[in-house]
């Protein structure tokens, strides 16, 4: 009994000690000199979905490319099919480039790759009731994802 209430009381000391550490954390940085504190990279903005896919898709997976870029799934339910396109996070001079879409069953796969300043794609396929692989690629890295985002198997194609 004695050892649970002295861990219970190192652990109170412990929590009080944190809470007090991080409530002074603020104020000794704000009286550390501008020049001697470091200063973190700053971040590179993250692609977002461009619309290029058409009316009436949503995005509905996506996938980081490094820090590169960003690579999205979208679908639309009218018509039932996919579309993936490649977006870069700071557009600049062309580099290498793709957007790719498939299914196992029977093997299909839509892909647009070349050199793109901005976007790869958007590539488009009738994927009802099917799971599919998609992939994008910037100056090879590679991100996507296997056999996902499997529509309904009882629906038509």
């Amino acid at each position: 009994m004695n050892n649970i209430r002295r861990a219970a009381a190192i652990g109170a000391a412990v929590i009080a000690t944190a809470c007090a550490a991080a409530a002074l954390a603020p104020a000794a940085v704000a009286a550390e000199p501008a020049a001697q504190r470091a200063t973190a990279a700053p971040k590179a903005a993250a692609a977002q979905y461009n619309g290029v896919c058409g009316s009436g898709y949503a995005v509905v997976n996506s996938a980081q490319i490094g820090t590169k870029g960003t690579v999205f799934l979208t679908y639309n339910s009218a018509t039932g099919k996919n579309c993936v396109v490649t977006v870069r996070n700071k557009p600049g001079r062309a580099v290498h480039m793709t957007a790719s879409l498939g299914f196992a069953s029977p093997t299909t796969t839509v892909t647009d790759t070349g050199y793109f300043t901005t976007y790869a794609g958007p590539v488009h396929l009738d994927a009802r009731g099917l799971c599919v692989t998609w992939r994008g690629e910037i100056s090879g890295e590679v991100a996507g994802k296997n056999g996902t985002n499997c529509g309904s198997l009882a629906a038509n194609r």
